[in-house]
């Protein structure tokens, strides 16, 4: 079960540019999939993610911590309510819940078959852990299987983490739902 280990890996994807831009934001496109993954973008860079090719947003970070930094407000305003979720995830290496999680997994996974030219932003506080675990989960949505999913996100995202209990969590959803 090597997907189910915390795995290191990076190398960046260079759509709509690789790495950090002039505001210092690391945006990793996860190879061909329209998917990119990052840590919270600065207030002042969410309005020039669209030049980066995003068109939707998925927030994986906790409620208290959008309500404090204003991130999840931003981005709604720069992006519209319609092209923004949220998943408000704790990063304790736990299970998590996909009440918390899997509306916003679909959510991408739909704007990613029903629109070709979208771009997915997911992100959480670092871009490690809770966004490369939603990441994984778009993927497993959209046909991958467990071990091209993992290393999808694995090689394009430098330092994302797959969390075992995360994966866990995404493959037990995935298990009720068929």
């Amino acid at each position: 079960m090597g997907v189910l280990r915390s795995v290191r890996a990076g190398r960046p994807c260079p759509r709509g540019g690789a790495g950090p831009d002039a505001a210092g934001l690391a945006l990793d496109w996860i190879g061909d999939e329209r998917i990119a993954i990052s840590g919270v973008p600065p207030a002042h860079a969410v309005a020039r993610l669209a030049e980066r090719g995003v068109t939707h947003i998925v927030n994986c970070r906790p409620r208290v911590d959008v309500w404090w930094a204003g991130d999840l407000a931003a981005e709604r305003a720069a992006f519209g309510p319609g092209r923004v979720a949220q998943a408000p995830m704790q990063d304790h290496g736990l299970r998590q819940r996909p009440a918390v999680w899997a509306a916003a997994a679909c959510f991408a996974a739909r704007v990613l078959d029903d629109q070709p030219q979208a771009g997915v932003l997911i992100h959480c506080t670092a871009g490690r852990r809770r966004s490369v675990m939603l990441g994984y989960a778009v993927l497993r949505l959209r046909g991958h299987d467990r071990t091209r999913a993992a290393a999808l996100v694995l090689r394009y995202r430098p330092g994302a983490e797959l969390v075992p209990a995360y994966v866990r969590s995404v493959e037990r959803w995935l298990a009720a739902a068929r």
